[in-house]
């Protein structure tokens, strides 16, 4: 039997607002079907289409139509898409937003036009607008995975850590938590950074950057698994890879295979599946009953780390029991 990844119960953040939702309006009939614009970030990366995936099983099990579309992280793309999706007069909306703070105004026309959104993986710097907001613990996530890889380091040496997006508050959460746990052992160093936003290509472009000035590296944190994969190719290439500790962050099936290999150290799992489900879920509750039946706003799935102990265990964001 599968559960969801992230088997620990979800968590609220701190805060007090409890998540009555948009209003179902009367034209739309509080009765569910319909469309829901399902709209992510860039699904040829592995996190986002198992989003987008979930996403469109889940609405169409609970008798939606549905249809994608991708911003890539800009948000001019962001506002074109909403307001395409605004003038569609959509039931409902499934948002994984391009900025904390660049997506308000985004979500905002959205609630002005009577339309239920709910927010998946990534936070708006704003509570009272979106019906939900579900994101992972990324901050406990992060603790753990630095934790473990800490421990394969033996505790010292000298590192690297590749950043994500610097507008997606995700990124800023993670590098925080990493340097929370790796700031208590004055034997590990950092010796540089770079922001590779999310992606494998340019993680490895980064990668080779960073090693030309510290070849001498023993490890690599990075703030997701397609730019740790991208240094593992770097790292590769310059005959490294057996001398450098690398860990990652999102659990992707590429990032578990690495795992497996020896190639990661570790990676971070986060519940993308039960994360969407739960978003539509909500959505669906919100169209038709006008409240997300959630106790809050804001809610948080704790991660999972995965090892070599655990690693035959995931496969596309969720574990076998």
């Amino acid at each position: 039997m599968k559960r969801i990844l992230a088997g620990i119960a979800a968590t609220g953040l701190a805060l007090s607002l409890a998540a009555c939702g948009s209003e179902a309006t009367d034209d739309k009939g509080g009765k569910g079907g319909g469309t829901i614009a399902i709209i992510t970030v860039d699904p040829s990366n592995p996190y986002w289409k198992a989003e987008v995936d979930t996403a469109k099983k889940a609405a169409t099990a609970l008798g939606y139509d549905s249809y994608t579309a991708a911003h890539g992280n800009d948000p001019d793309e962001q506002n074109t898409l909403i307001e395409t999706a605004v003038n569609d007069d959509v039931d409902g909306i499934l948002l994984d937003p391009a900025g904390a703070d660049e997506s308000i105004a985004a979500v905002q026309k959205v609630v002005d036009a009577d339309i239920p959104i709910v927010l998946i993986n990534a936070e708006i710097s704003e509570t009272g607008l979106a019906a939900s907001q579900i994101v992972s613990n990324n901050a406990q996530g992060a603790t753990v995975g630095a934790e473990a890889w800490a421990a394969s380091m033996n505790y010292k040496g000298t590192y690297v850590e590749l950043f994500g997006n610097p507008s997606d508050n995700n990124a800023q959460v993670r590098s925080d938590g990493y340097e929370q746990v790796l700031g208590q052992y004055p034997d590990l160093k950092k010796v540089g950074e770079e922001i590779a936003n999310w992606d494998r290509q340019e993680g490895q472009e980064k990668m080779e950057a960073l090693l030309a000035k510290n070849p001498d590296i023993t490890g690599v944190i990075s703030g997701n698994d397609e730019m740790a994969l991208g240094a593992v190719n770097a790292l590769k290439a310059k005959g490294k890879l057996d001398q450098v500790k690398v860990l990652g962050f999102d659990g992707s099936q590429d990032a578990v295979d690495a795992v497996r290999s020896g190639e990661l150290v570790a990676t971070v799992v986060q519940p993308i599946v039960e994360g969407t489900n739960s978003a539509i879920e909500q959505l669906d509750s919100v169209i038709k009953s006008g409240e997300t039946g959630a106790a809050e706003e804001k809610q948080a799935l704790d991660c999972v780390l995965v090892t070599k102990d655990n690693v035959d265990s995931v496969e596309n964001f969720v574990i076998s029991e």
